[in-house]
């Protein structure tokens, strides 16, 4: 029987909530010039970009492997500003947990944008561990967009 888990991490962004959302669901190929130690390309496989059903695959380097995982958007919701993508192949992250999807949703509470990163995801056994490298990854990203769009080294 596998486990269940799910980590969350919500990070200010100074640089809006819009701006952050637009890149994730029009442009996610531009990743690349934003985080490009972490990011190295996407490419879509079957339908548009921002579209539910839409699939993609992520060139991407964690924890210095060079690395590929095809995701499909499983949730669009504009109003929320929410993208939700399913695991489907690829990555070393199947090999370890049976589901993986990840949500990131930009919310506005007062003045203060925040993007909330959410890993849902089954480990195939209890000897794997909560994949908190890949949140930690995840709010890196986050942080290399920002500084990119402030124009910072």
């Amino acid at each position: 029987m596998g486990l269940h888990g799910k980590l969350v991490a919500a990070i200010e962004f100074k640089a809006g909530g819009d701006v952050f959302h637009e890149l994730f669901k029009h442009k996610p190929e531009h990743l690349s010039k934003a985080s490009p130690i972490r990011v190295q390309g996407c490419d879509l496989i079957q339908g548009q970009f921002g579209q539910v059903g839409a699939i993609i695959c992520w060139r991407y380097t964690h924890e210095g492997k060079e690395k590929k995982a095809k995701q499909v958007i499983r949730v669009m919701d504009e109003e929320k500003k929410l993208i939700e993508y399913e695991m489907l192949e690829g990555s070393d992250l199947l090999q370890l947990y049976k589901t993986f999807d990840i949500t990131i949703h930009v919310e506005t509470k007062g003045n203060i944008d925040l993007v909330t990163w959410t890993l849902e995801y089954e480990m195939c056994n209890d000897d794997v561990e909560h994949p908190m490298s890949m949140l930690s990854y995840f709010i890196d990203i986050t942080k290399d967009i920002e500084d990119h769009h402030f124009g910072k080294p």
